[in-house]
Formats: structure tokens, sequence, C-alpha cells
């Protein structure tokens, strides 16, 4: 007999609920897009906004049945319903992540979190010993991590494909506030320039933790030390934005991560260089699908998303054959897949498949100890630091 999609059993789709998102907001959306791409969650409940009715209103646009007026609210209801959620997207602004997230995991609730981890250290410490106690599945969406050539570079490197890794440059660069839009009540410029919301780092929390991550992810270096110069140009601003940090990694390694809100002309220039002793990589998030390397003393070429030359870890993560355009929503959807993989492993009382990847309490840690050695560097006028335990 020929075997049909219908005898073929599936997991069940898993129960997501979402703290903010609702209407006006932008990584919401996002959100739920990634987690629908392959099928593996429901969105069945959401505290979509702090104020009631509003939160309805955003469920009511989504289809979303069950409303909540406080993530308090939706973490104790839902832990009581036997069709309660089984995780968590918070999508909030930086500053309400660890009350948040705090609620679901004494609840035994997975948690999948946007970036950075919280809007502090001494929050994010505490955030990561409850996590740890609670033994739920923690992802922090740094999504550029999902790229395939992404993981094609990682795999390179591991591999002893560039030798020994000398000099690292990462850089994410946009232009979307060098103007002061804050003041005229753009929502998403107004949280992320207000210190109270989004933390000590300006750009450095917002798009210099992805830098930095994502050279992490890449190399597998560990952080020694930086100096980092940070910047408010537009007058007023109360948090950076830009930033100029030179790095220093163990083993003897050397890198710069420049970070800027103000480059203008540039929309979302996320790229970064590696070289070692005996090649060289270059990739870049405006053009995904491509991974450029050197060898030392041979031609350079170029290795392309789903093309000839490509390992495991690419394939992996790549849904289209090559020379169709794969990106954005994709990577984000990645990190819901391989979180997804990892929360059906628990429910099913099975051992995770050791190639599940994706960013978690360690990044998460490590992003908000880069912001604040940052910020320690550049108030005594650059000097160097190491980063907090």
């Amino acid at each position: 007999m020929a075997i049909t999609a219908a005898h073929v059993a599936r997991a069940p789709r898993i129960r997501l609920g979402m703290v903010g998102g609702g209407r006006g907001a932008f990584i919401g959306a996002v959100h739920r897009i990634a987690a629908r791409l392959d099928d593996q969650y429901e969105l069945v409940a959401g505290a979509f906004s702090s104020d009631a009715e509003r939160s309805a209103a955003s469920a009511a646009d989504l289809g979303v049945a069950r409303a909540y007026g406080s993530f308090a609210e939706m973490a104790q209801r839902e832990a009581r319903r036997k069709d309660g959620i089984e995780a968590v997207a918070i999508v909030t602004p930086n500053h309400m992540h660890a009350p948040a997230a705090m609620e679901f995991l004494k609840r035994g609730i997975h948690v999948i979190c946007d970036k950075p981890l919280t809007a502090t250290l001494p929050e994010a410490r505490k955030l990561v010993k409850a996590a740890e106690a609670s033994g739920v599945v923690f992802a922090l969406t740094h999504n550029y991590t999902g790229y395939p050539m992404v993981r094609q570079a990682r795999e390179m490197i591991a591999a002893g494909a560039l030798g020994k890794i000398r000099l690292v440059n990462v850089e994410y660069i946009q232009d979307w506030l060098a103007e002061p839009i804050e003041a005229t009540g753009q929502k998403q410029a107004e949280w992320r320039t207000d210190p109270a919301r989004t933390g000590a780092g300006g750009s450095t929390g917002d798009i210099g933790t992805h830098a930095f991550n994502l050279a992490n992810y890449i190399t597998g270096l560990t952080l020694e030390g930086l100096a980092a110069d940070l910047q408010s140009f537009v007058p007023g601003r109360r948090v950076d934005d830009n930033a100029h940090v030179l790095m220093r990694y163990e083993g003897g390694a050397r890198g710069t991560l420049w970070c800027s809100q103000v480059a203008s002309g540039q929309e979302n220039r996320l790229s970064i260089r590696v070289f070692g002793e005996k090649a060289g990589l270059e990739w870049q998030q405006e053009n995904p699908n491509y991974l450029h390397v050197t060898p030392l003393g041979q031609p350079p070429y170029r290795l392309s998303r789903g093309g000839a030359g490509t390992g495991e870890a690419a394939a992996r993560v790549t849904r289209i054959p090559s020379g169709h355009p794969e990106g954005y929503l994709e990577g984000f959807a990645n990190i819901y897949a391989e979180a997804a993989r990892a929360i059906i492993a628990r429910r099913d009382g099975v051992a995770p498949d050791p190639a599940i990847s994706f960013p978690g309490l360690k990044e998460g840690l490590e992003g908000v100890a880069f912001v604040d050695a940052c910020v320690r560097s550049s108030k005594r006028n650059a000097v160097w630091v190491k980063l907090a335990n």
C-alpha cells in the first residue's frame, strides 16, 4: 500500500502565546510569520498590550481566541488550562523581557524571547538562573544566526578551512535614527531611545548585540576585552546612536565592531569579514545568499546558498533551490523551527537532535555583558575593560 500524507503522523503544533506585538508593533508580525512558516506552532493566546481593550482588539485582528490584559494574568490562567500554551514569544521593549519571562519560566512554559535578553546585566543574571532552574527551552531570536550561509561560514571555520583566526571585522549600520524622529512620537524610535525602556545602550543594544553575536557565532571565539567609543550624534539623544569597538579575543585574534543608526544612506548593512592564517571569508546580510572566500595565494571564489560546495549546516536551514532569494523572515523562522524541535523533544521525553542550533541563555547573557562593557569603557574615555562574569 502506498503511504500518503494521511498515514504519516506528525507532532501536534506547539500551542504558542505572545506578549506584546499588538497593533502598531513591528517585530510581533515578524515573529508570527516566522512561527507559522514551518507549521510547527499555533498562536492561541496573547497579552498583546497592557491595555486590555487594545489587547482584545489585536487578538480579534489575528483570530486569536484568548486575549489578556497582562502577561501575569496570561501566565497564571494559561498554566491552569489543559489546552494552555506550551511556549510564549516575548516581543516587547527590552525592559519588559525579564519580568515577562519570569512569569512563564516559573510555570514551566518554554520561552522564545526577542533580543537583547534583558535591559540590564543584573536582570540578565537573575533570568539565566531562573531559566536554568526551570529546565525549559529558552531561545533568543538572534535571527541572523539562522541564515544558511552564516551556518556555512561557521562550519568552515570550525573545520579549520581558514586556519587559526587572526582578524574579525563586523559592521551593522543603518540611518533610520539620523534625525530625532523620537520627538515626533514615532513608536519604534521612541522606546529605543529611552534608557528606561531600552537600557543603557542605544545602537549597541539594538544592533550592536546582533553584530557581536554574529561574530561570536561564526568564529567560535571568546571575547577577552574591549575598548569602546560611543557617541550620541543627534542632539538631546540620551543613548548612543553610534559606536566603534576594538576587541581582543582569547588566543590572540583581534577584532573591530562598528554599529551605527546615523550612517546616512545605509538601510540594514550587516556584514562580517573573518581572516585566518590560510583564508578569509565575507558575508553581507543585504546579499545573504552568497559567501565570499579568499584563500591565501589562490583565486577567490563564491559559495551560493543551495549550490555546490556548501555543507550540511547550510543545507539544514535551506528551504528553496539556489538562485531564489532567502533572507530575513526565513532566518527568523529557522530559529523558531530549531526551538520547536527542542520543545517537541522535551514534550516526548527524548534527547534532542545534537544538530539543533539556536541562540539561548549563554548568548543572551554575553550580549547584555557586551553592552554593559561598551558603556563602561566609553565613560572612561574608551579604556580597555573585560566583560563582567
